[in-house]
């Protein structure tokens, strides 16, 4: 149930940000924006995003996840629907800075979560089940958007739309009264298969849990924060930019960007899924921490590979979209264990902390994309198509030559790899 309020988190957060790209036709009209202020909207909310990774990741290690998603939600909610008073250009920047930071504490505080609440050959597909979120949000959003909007306008839109945040705080003040060791809801043998404590199990140790400067000083760390600099831009091009690339390479008005722009992340939603069990199903089988992980993200990063290249020469809106869906679901099978690698190294305060740098990372990588997008697209999409190409095996090296044997760190003063 945990994983699953905050999986709808997940759903609920990415209608929100998506509303704009799904509205922007209609919203830059009134505005009077074109095709550079959406880059640069993009890129403030990156950065307010980047910086929102790495501050929540360290507010969930300080007040906690109930709390920690709390003010996450509560705060995009009121940004979002803010939304419906826009004016100008100027505000909307401003608002997209609120969403930015408040929403990214959605993903340190699923990584924190997930370490918390599962045994270490679960937390893959848990994992999954939050990811899918994800794309569940982006599947809904196009034509969840596109409807309300027919209906009611933009402004109403972003009203709705931010309600919905603020319902699903109920459910989850009242479900997650305390992490597992503490809370009233768990029966004795869920608390015992959580925390490792049952007589069948041996206890799980309390880890090790080094400050920022110590934790930086492992090439694991790096492993996390440089392949996620490399591979989010390609996830962030499409959820940004796909129905901006629907509207200006076939010509498509807010109500068919609708009816087409959701295709792609059910291929996602399918990755995050066959991601998060392969991996849980080959550690069930007798293989290691390490074997299971870097499987599946190697897989997953060589199933994007054909896909993004033939993306190039997309000659119809079906065919591409479908391509897209193969390139989103590998990217999902690989993030989804990328994401798990905070757990798999390290406990404690450490795992929301990686995290959220890893998150500021991604999002560092996603901005030069941002500005890449309009100077390489002038003619046509399939220069930034190459270059989300390119990224892909650069990410994987990262992980086979920094990340080592993935598996729980030691202080360096112990006999185990220092990193």
């Amino acid at each position: 149930m945990v994983i699953g309020l905050i999986g709808l988190a997940t759903v609920i957060n990415y209608i929100d940000r998506n509303a704009l790209a799904v509205m922007w036709p209609a919203v830059s009209k009134e505005i009077g924006a074109d095709k550079s202020d959406y880059a640069l909207l993009v890129t403030v909310f990156m950065l307010a995003y980047a910086f929102g990774q790495s501050a929540f990741g360290k507010i969930f290690d300080v007040i906690g996840t109930r709390l920690g998603f709390a003010v996450s939600i509560l705060f995009w909610s009121l940004s979002i629907g803010a939304h419906a008073l826009v004016r100008s250009l100027g505000l909307l920047a401003l608002l997209r800075v609120t969403l930015g930071v408040s929403e990214a504490g959605n993903w340190p505080g699923a990584a924190k979560a997930n370490a918390l609440w599962f045994p270490q050959k679960e937390r893959a597909l848990a994992q999954g089940v939050f990811n899918a979120g994800a794309s569940l949000g982006a599947i809904v959003s196009a034509p969840l958007v596109a409807l309300l909007f027919t209906a009611f306008g933009w402004r109403a839109t972003f009203l709705a739309i931010g309600v919905l945040g603020l319902l699903w705080l109920v459910p989850w003040l009242l479900l997650y009264r305390a992490d597992p060791d503490s809370n009233p809801w768990l029966t004795k043998a869920e608390r015992e298969h959580i925390l490792g404590t049952g007589e069948a199990q041996a206890v799980r140790p309390a880890g090790y849990a080094p400050g920022w400067a110590q934790m930086l000083r492992h090439r694991q760390s790096w492993a996390i924060i440089v392949s996620r600099f490399f591979l989010d831009p390609v996830w962030w091009l499409f959820v940004s930019w796909l129905p901006i690339y629907l509207a200006e390479t076939f010509g498509f008005d807010v109500q068919q960007i609708g009816l087409f722009a959701w295709v792609p992340f059910v291929g996602a939603m399918a990755g995050s899924l066959t991601g998060g069990w392969l991996s849980g199903a080959l550690i069930a089988r007798g293989r290691t921490v390490n074997f299971a992980r870097k499987c599946a993200i190697t897989l997953g990063g060589l199933i994007m590979l054909p896909p993004l290249l033939l993306t190039m020469h997309a000659a119809s809106p079906l065919y591409a979209v479908l391509l897209i869906a193969v390139i989103l679901f590998g990217f999902q099978m690989a993030i989804n264990n990328i994401q798990t690698l905070p757990a798999d190294y390290f406990a404690g305060g450490t795992v929301g902390s990686l995290a959220g740098l890893g998150g500021t990372a991604a999002v560092a990588g996603t901005l030069v994309t941002t500005w890449l997008v309009p100077v390489m697209t002038k003619t046509s999409y399939a220069p930034i198509f190459a270059l989300a190409a390119a990224l892909v095996p650069l990410s994987l090296l990262c992980i086979w030559l920094l990340g080592g044997r993935i598996e729980p760190l030691t202080p360096p003063n112990t006999s185990q790899d220092k990193g």
